[in-house]
């Protein structure tokens, strides 16, 4: 396929195994994540994954909640080697836009992944505030979008045409929820995905007869109900 796959998590042995075996081509962190891998110090987390991983993209997020201090602790990750991104969010928790801050960091060379994106407007702001020479990410979190009922296939299409006028900016679609997503995601023309440890397991059913995905099912269903010891009949 075409698409980037990245993986998105903060399990340092996970990366590394994934790194090691070329099943991804970039990697993604959130401070969910972070909380949720149990990482206790997040500058030496990242220290240690740029030391092992230095060759494809690797984003980390900035934690503040103001603008200003968004920008310090962007220029800071920024130095922590040639291959990161800086994952700023759109908007701040009190709606903020981020984008004068995404506009001056892009400037300055600074390759940033622009996280949180669910809105039209949300993208004109970014692609516009994005430099053209600068490498640069724009997130989609198309899977939360879903998860309000709404397709995202059509906003998802749209944007990736308004990102085309900037040849380096990638849109990036964020949050799956399903293995089918990637291709939906590449049919849309994204260039990269995130996809989970667990959705990535499933690629080893890409290809397989949906008979035999059946017979695997209902002999799964079988050791489960011999596990139980259930009886309906007397």
């Amino acid at each position: 396929m075409a698409i980037k796959v990245f993986a998105d998590g903060a399990n340092l042995e996970g990366m590394l195994d994934m790194y090691e075996n070329g099943n991804v081509q970039g990697f993604t962190t959130n401070p969910s994540l972070m909380k949720k891998g149990g990482v206790t110090d997040y500058r030496a987390f990242a220290k240690e994954v740029l030391a092992h991983i230095t060759d494809v993209s690797v984003s980390f997020e900035v934690f503040a909640d103001d603008v200003e201090t968004m920008e310090v602790e962007a220029r800071e990750i920024a130095t922590w080697a040639e291959n990161v991104y800086v994952k700023i969010p759109c908007v701040t928790t009190k709606g903020e836009s981020t984008a004068e801050l995404v506009r001056k960091l892009s400037t300055d060379g600074i390759k940033v992944n622009v996280t949180t994106i669910f809105t039209p407007k949300q993208v004109d702001e970014m692609v516009e505030a994005v430099d053209a020479e600068t490498p640069s990410i724009i997130s989609l979190f198309a899977g939360r979008i879903a998860d309000t009922g709404v397709d995202p296939i059509p906003f998802v299409t749209e944007s990736v045409k308004k990102a085309a006028v900037k040849p380096n900016c990638e849109v990036l679609w964020a949050s799956t929820r399903e293995l089918i997503n990637i291709y939906q995601a590449e049919a849309c023309g994204c260039q990269i995905i995130t996809v989970p440890n667990s959705i990535l397991a499933k690629r080893k059913n890409i290809g397989r007869d949906p008979y035999e995905v059946s017979l695997d099912t209902v002999r799964g269903f079988a050791k489960d109900i011999a596990s139980l010891g259930f009886h309906i009949l007397p």
